[in-house]
């Protein structure tokens, strides 16, 4: 028997038609590449994507084309989301921080045949557009202001041909299915790959980042304010341009300058409740708080996500009042865990919590094997490759092969999962350290190190030994003036690790590094350093 409900679609779209309809009047706020102020409501933000749908059928792009973007956080970048997917043309937001050659092999891939880009990405485009063949033009999110000379060919101006496209276009309705959104992965375990998600997909992503148990940020009657930090390259900013218009939340964006004192002055004044960025990014405000005496009493909440956070960071910003959501995800996965404790969990409690990378939400279903593909307990001793599924799990890449064995997702991390559904991030699979047997976590050793006041950045990779295969390598940099010494931080270390996870060798570095989405290149440390053999006493 089958039942007798209506068979509507869950298409993007559908979100900026809601936001219209429900909270028109919030607010949408942008901090453009010039530095320049723009703020716009939902409703004026729809009527310029529908103009934007029109504006790309006028230019022979039909459905299921792929559209590309180079772009940081704007209110442009913002109206792609809506105003390509409504039209069920795909868009693929391209993070332009990778390597040219990196970037002209994704394009390529994707086969985009128009590019958005802005003034920060113009003369990386310039220095891309001979090598891409499937380029037929490029649209310059200006404000109104005339597209500046360029050696691109076929440029045109978003405003232009705005102002140009009909006033009366009406988004289609199709299958949910449908591809909405291609984002390549940052391509730190081998080349990028792309992951398409559907609007179904989406849609679920924005539900389940939009309970109440996300990062317990909404309370009844008082207006939200969501600032994505992270990059709208980077997993759509962490579904919050779907998830702020889903919630009524007025959503700001921080243009291209990531700088602490501008990303703190928009959440001053634009008394941003909520915000997600990367641990390094949170350090940076933290720093810049602690060395101004500057306070930023409107935020609520923080979510941390991409690596995970040191103790220490989550103490400093729970300690100003900022509560700290610490989520896991992946480009192949958002969405998945929550960042609040557990219902029952006595207050006590609650930072330990915090330390771990959330709880599993709906949705979503995980579970840890052992190298043979057994399941593992979760009782949060357990530790095990962690293996996800779910309706918003990437099954496969663009392209390529499907990704998944037997229905679930290998993430490439090892981890705990506690009986309460929290997971613990040991490792990913690649840098978790295999001494005489037994796993020693890398992220557990760098924890440890971050807590020593002098130092900056820690990453430890494992070394050849003749004995025990392997062995723990500790690089550090430490913080700018600061001396310290290899006994130093083995004191540091010694009442917080076990004794058998002591690093073997501790190098200090002025910088470790760093792919472009402000993770440690490990692969590149293991190449220059890895070959090195222990001299420490057995």
């Amino acid at each position: 028997m089958l039942g007798l409900m209506m068979e509507t679609p869950l298409l993007v779209s559908e979100i900026l038609h809601y936001a219209t309809t429900a909270h028109g009047k919030t607010q949408v706020v942008s901090r453009n590449v010039d530095g320049s102020i723009h703020r716009y409501t939902y409703t004026d933000a729809k009527q310029r994507c529908l103009k934007l749908s029109a504006a790309l059928v006028s230019l022979g792009l039909k459905f299921g084309d792929r559209v590309g973007s180079l772009a940081w956080n704007t209110h442009h970048h913002f109206e792609l989301f809506y105003g390509v997917t409504g039209q069920g043309m795909v868009l693929h937001t391209v993070n332009p921080r990778l390597f040219e050659e990196t970037l002209v092999k994704i394009i390529s891939h994707a086969e985009d045949q128009w590019m958005f880009i802005d003034p920060a990405t113009l003369s990386l485009a310039e220095a891309l557009a001979p090598h891409l063949k499937t380029v037929k033009g490029w649209i310059y999110m200006d404000n109104g202001a005339e597209v500046p000379k360029t050696s691109l060919q076929n440029v045109l101006s978003y405003e232009a041909l705005l102002q140009a496209a009909d006033d009366n276009h009406e988004w289609p309705s199709f299958d949910e299915r449908t591809a909405s959104i291609i984002c390549y992965t940052s391509g730190t375990t081998g080349d990028p790959k792309g992951i398409v998600y559907t609007h179904r997909s989406i849609v679920l992503a924005s539900l389940f980042m939009s309970s109440a148990d996300m990062i317990g940020v909404y309370q009844p009657g008082q207006l939200e304010a969501a600032m994505p930090i992270a990059p709208m390259f980077h997993a759509n900013g962490w579904m919050m341009p779907f998830s702020a218009p889903m919630n009524g939340q007025k959503l700001v964006l921080p243009g291209r300058n990531f700088e602490p004192e501008k990303l703190c002055e928009l959440i001053r004044t634009e008394n941003v409740t909520v915000s997600a960025a990367v641990p390094t990014v949170w350090m940076a405000i933290t720093n810049y708080l602690t060395a101004t005496g500057l306070t930023l009493p409107s935020l609520r909440a923080t979510m941390i996500a991409g690596t995970k956070a040191p103790p220490a960071l989550v103490e400093d910003l729970e300690r100003r009042g900022h509560q700290v959501g610490q989520i896991w995800g992946m480009t192949e996965i958002a969405g998945g865990l929550r960042g609040t404790p557990p219902p029952g969990m006595p207050a006590d409690q609650h930072f330990e919590f915090k330390l771990r990378q959330g709880r599993l939400g709906f949705g979503t279903q995980l579970r840890i094997i052992d190298d043979n593909g057994a399941p593992l307990p979760h009782d949060g001793v357990a530790m095990g490759h962690l293996e996800v599924r779910g309706p918003i799990v990437a099954s496969g890449y663009y392209r390529q092969p499907t990704a998944t064995a037997n229905g679930w997702l290998s993430t490439g991390d090892v981890a705990r999962v506690h009986e309460d559904g929290s997971v613990e991030i040991v490792d990913r699979s690649k840098d978790v350290i295999k001494s005489g047997g037994e796993w020693i976590s890398s992220m557990a050793i760098e924890s440890a190190a971050l807590e020593h006041p002098k130092i900056q950045q820690a990453a430890v990779i494992a070394m050849e030994h003749p004995k025990w295969q392997e062995r723990p390598l500790l690089v550090l940099v430490p913080k700018p003036g600061a001396a310290v010494s290899d006994q130093e931080i083995r004191d540091h270390l010694s009442c917080r690790i076990s004794k058998w996870w002591m690093p073997d060798k501790v190098v200090f570095a002025e910088a470790l590094p760093m792919t472009a989405s402000g993770k440690v290149r490990k692969a590149e440390l293991r190449a220059s350093l890895g070959k090195q053999v222990s001299s420490a006493a057995e």
